[in-house]
């Protein structure tokens, strides 16, 4: 009965997922707010639907009672975060609170699922608690701090003290090859995860008033140094994604094209140093042009989660039907490959299409937001956002050699989904701005009329 409900259930949860992820780029169709309201339900009913469905087959297999006691935890947390920004934020883009409540539903479900001591859903749960309520207070701040702009230096030292913490003995520690964690306490951190954020603000608050060649030298200079204390500590997925935000940042504040052409060919020449000098980057190159050739060693973590992609096919094996326990780092680096196994590739196209739509999101606000400082810094988080996803997809998928970073608001890792809910709200905040722009407009064009 078990196993005929979750093969059941597959069909039906792929069904709702393309349903839902449809209505994700349906919104882009309507050009009012007040015509979007249908859609922005549709996606609250159907999230919930498919919460439930993943919940109900897991309780189905497990009997445990405390799985109830979670979802209904989850439930109240998810409700409470869309009336709470209804109430507070009725500006605010729906589209970006939907698919983040959404996207922290499916993560909660598969860790719930892999059940891994090393990556408890609860402790996940906890820390996306406290980084909501933290991210409340964000978008007004965002709308109303005009100060934030000035900030540049602060910005700069900040984030430079934060990556270089897990240089201090003791505290620094390390995890997959790289020293990117400091431990104080039962607290763990990865400060490269928030050290973005600050990075963004910091490029964005020295380039808003049009660069000159001194200004660029200088940034540049401050930018290379963060990547080369990245790759020091072997956080290489970290120093890419500061890399790529730092060299659209200064294209766009720039308008200058020769510095992407500069900036590729600093990267090839700083890959090349990067595979002669560590071997785990050796290793993970090796991995990806050979990933058969050494499955008992050196490819055993690409060759895996290869395996359970394959196995999954278009539908998936159903929850519980799979082993997605056997592929190493299943609930962090590689828990998109946890999810094709059981939930199967169109449920993952799907996901994709979701993350997707946030960007697109992201980018329209910069494109439409006229304050320089503002449009550089939602670009710059949307760059990071999307690299970040990249990286992670493309490293499961062998599209690219694995990097080590995390899929958004769905793996495991309390700074990854602490920082990724702040860039949700601080994009909110922009989307505000934007908003009060397009109303200061129209109501100035009415005032003339």
């Amino acid at each position: 009965m078990v196993n005929l409900l979750t093969q059941g259930a597959k069909y039906v949860l792929v069904i709702l997922m393309a349903l839902y992820a449809m209505k994700c780029f349906t919104v882009f169709r309507k050009k009012y707010d007040y015509d979007r309201g249908s859609v922005y339900t549709t996606q609250n009913v159907l999230m919930f639907m498919i919460h439930f469905i993943c919940y109900f087959i897991i309780y189905m297999n497990t009997r445990d009672a405390g799985i109830i006691v979670f979802y209904l935890a989850q439930v109240v947390l998810f409700a409470a975060t869309l009336i709470v920004y209804g109430i507070f934020y009725r500006r605010a883009s729906r589209l970006l609170i939907n698919n983040m409540c959404f996207l922290m539903m499916i993560g909660f479900m598969m860790l719930t699922r892999l059940d891994n001591p090393d990556a408890p859903a609860m402790k996940q749960f906890f820390i996306a608690v406290a980084a909501i309520i933290i991210s409340l207070f964000i978008p007004v701040i965002v709308e109303k701090a005009a100060f934030l702009k000035k900030l540049g230096i602060a910005y700069g030292i900040l984030g430079m003290m934060m990556i270089m913490s897990v240089l201090i003995p003791g505290i620094g520690q390390q995890k997959y090859g790289a020293t990117g964690w400091i431990q104080i306490g039962p607290i763990g951190l990865q400060p490269s995860e928030l050290a973005k954020i600050v990075f963004v603000f910091f490029i964005a608050a020295m380039f808003y008033k049009k660069p000159d060649f001194k200004k660029i030298v200088i940034v540049t200079i401050c930018a290379a140094a963060y990547v080369l204390v990245l790759v020091g500590t072997k956080d290489l997925g970290a120093a890419l994604i500061f890399f790529c935000v730092y060299l659209v940042m200064l294209y766009v504040a720039s308008g200058q094209a020769r510095y992407i052409f500069l900036g590729f060919g600093g990267f090839a020449a700083a890959a090349v140093a990067a595979y002669k000098l560590f071997t785990h980057v050796q290793t993970r190159v090796y991995a990806w042009m050979h990933p058969w050739g050494d499955m008992q060693n050196r490819t055993y973590q690409i060759s895996q989660a290869l395996f359970a992609i394959g196995t999954g096919g278009w539908f998936g094996l159903g929850l519980y039907n799979g082993i997605p326990d056997k592929i190493p780092v299943g609930a962090s680096d590689f828990i998109f490959a946890a999810i094709i196994e059981e939930m199967g590739a169109l449920f993952g196209v799907c996901l994709l299409l979701i993350y997707i739509s946030c960007f697109i999101m992201f980018i329209n606000i910069s494109l439409q937001i006229t304050d320089t400082f503002y449009k550089l810094l939602s670009i710059g988080l949307s760059v990071s956002y999307g690299v970040q996803i990249i990286l992670c997809v493309g490293g499961v998928v062998k599209f690219i050699p694995h990097t080590g970073v995390t899929l958004p608001l769905i793996s495991y890792g309390g700074s990854s989904i602490l920082a990724t809910i702040l860039v949700f709200a601080v994009i909110q905040g922009l989307y505000l701005l934007k908003q009060r722009e397009v109303y200061g407009i129209e109501k100035k064009t009415r005032r003339n009329a």
